[in-house]
């Protein structure tokens, strides 16, 4: 099993910054991608940004540019740096880590944390 542990939510007014961080422990393999989902109320979990072991990034549209995804391999950590943050931006944050074993996918999500934008 994957245990996956979130920090660094909470309240923030608009265009201000916050740092999320996300430590996995457990039996996690030699390659692995890791990534941040966020869900808003009423609305589908959507993909915020990912990276993968060899450091290659994703992000979803609307945060490029004020979002950074980083990771740190010897930690086995993930973080996101978040600038520039809109009331849009405000929902559950949530870690989540993916690896592969003889072809089968393994996917482990953190409990969450609250991301809230606003004046």
């Amino acid at each position: 099993q994957v245990q996956l542990v979130e920090s660094g939510g909470g309240l923030v007014q608009p265009g201000g910054s916050l740092r999320l961080s996300c430590a996995a422990s457990g039996n996690i393999f030699s390659t692995y991608t890791m990534g941040w989902c966020r869900q808003a109320p009423g609305k589908q979990r959507e993909l915020v940004a990912a990276i993968t072991g060899g450091g290659t990034t994703s992000y979803t549209e609307s945060v490029k540019g004020r979002f950074t995804i980083s990771r740190d391999n010897a930690k086995k950590s993930v973080y996101l740096q978040m600038n520039s943050l809109k009331p849009e931006d405000t929902a559950v944050y949530y870690c989540n880590l993916l690896q592969w074993s003889w072809g089968r996918q393994y996917d482990y999500w953190g409990q969450g944390t609250q991301v809230t934008v606003s004046s």
